[in-house]
């Protein structure tokens, strides 16, 4: 598991990053965050707790240089809990917030509600606020004008509300949903930050926002993709979404959804499949390709007849459907499927880097890239 994430991370960073150059280019774009949890491992099967580990950090990983390079770590509460998307990265880069979903309690593991606010101007990095938001906070989006921020509380079925003046985040509400059972899992905001997506994967459904300014209200639409939505994001510029639905585990090959944000009211126009258990999604800056990591049978034990060593990163594009790896013999190049439907499917081919980025902590499984706010 601990293979597939961190090539699942390095992949979907790259998606989102030009071709190396011989020396770093300057200005804005360049920096990626992850969030890595010590405190639990995947044993045969089921995540762990891990005995008196090691603090939870969050790297700041450096995108002009090949490989990339890890150029700060800091200790700040992180889970594996929720979807690969709980670090986002304000804009201007000034600051990151980071969610933790679960912390340790009694050897097991129960929904936290910390917020960390993270310097990433000042030398070294630094957390200079920690904030709370709803039990179970996982994926947390900022709009692309920097100045909201909104959190998806798993445990409590609300997303919290936070303004952002310069580095200060206050907190400012929270949106009732559903039940605790309904499971938000992340909020993906459209370009004129207006409009939220919810994905609730406890009860198979993708809720509306409204926003102005700091009011978000639940608009009662409710959109119906898949089993179980859980990682989303928006394409620029602004006019469709696409939703990994991680279905229930049983070995069934899982989907991305694509919405119409144009449509009135936005509505799902679109089912790809692409393998079990899609769990992180993210559109490129152009908004023409995007990219899956799924578990692939990779999160189960051996004996089970649905189980893979490795997980797989697909790359969607017009007319093919990239994956690596996936088949035997596929660890050195795509395999590519040719003539899946859908406007979201286009052109693209992946390859493995042959210098891997050096790890950052035991589970590099949180990432957000700079200038890579929901729909920029």
């Amino acid at each position: 598991m601990n293979k597939m994430l961190r090539a699942a991370a390095c992949l979907l960073l790259a998606c989102a990053c030009a071709a190396p150059e011989a020396y770093p280019p300057t200005g804005r774009g360049h920096l990626a965050v992850s969030a890595n949890d010590n405190k639990a491992v995947l044993v045969n099967g089921v995540t762990t707790a891990v005995p008196n580990p090691a603090p939870d950090s969050v790297a700041l990983i450096d995108l002009r240089f090949t490989p990339p390079r890890v150029i700060a770590e800091i200790e700040a509460p992180a889970s594996v809990v929720g979807p690969p998307l709980s670090v986002a990265v304000a804009p201007d880069e000034s600051i990151a917030l980071v969610t933790a979903a679960m912390r340790i309690e009694g050897g097991k593991q129960v929904p936290d509600n910390k917020v960390s606010v993270i310097d990433l101007q000042s030398s070294p990095i630094r957390v200079i606020a920690t904030l709370e938001a709803g039990a179970g906070v996982a994926g947390i989006s900022i709009n692309r004008q920097g100045n909201l921020a909104l959190a998806a509380n798993r445990s409590e079925g609300t997303v919290s509300v936070f303004t952002i003046n310069g580095k200060t985040v206050t907190p400012a509400g929270k949106v009732r949903l559903g039940d605790e059972k309904s499971g938000p899992s992340h909020v993906a905001l459209t370009p004129d930050g207006r409009m939220g997506l919810v994905t609730r994967d406890g009860d198979h459904r993708i809720s509306v926002l409204s926003i102005n300014g700091p009011n978000v209200e639940y608009t009662k639409r409710d959109l119906y993709a898949g089993q179980r939505p859980y990682g989303i994001d928006v394409c620029a510029p602004g006019r469709i979404a696409v939703v990994a639905n991680i279905g229930v585990g049983q070995g069934d090959e899982d989907t991305i959804s694509v919405i119409d944000l144009q449509a009135s009211p936005p509505r799902v126009i679109d089912t790809v499949t692409v393998g079990q258990t899609p769990e992180g999604i993210l559109c490129s800056p152009d908004g023409r390709k995007v990219a899956v990591n799924a578990m692939s049978g990779s999160n189960k034990p051996p004996s089970s007849p649905f189980y893979r060593a490795n997980g797989c990163v697909l790359v969607a594009g017009r007319g093919v459907l990239a994956r690596w790896p996936h088949a035997p013999g596929a660890e050195h190049g795509a395999e590519e499927h040719r003539g899946v439907r859908g406007d979201l499917v286009r052109s693209a081919r992946y390859r493995p880097a042959h210098r891997p980025a050096r790890r950052a902590g035991r589970h590099p499984y949180r990432y957000a890239i700079g200038k890579r706010s929901s729909g920029s």
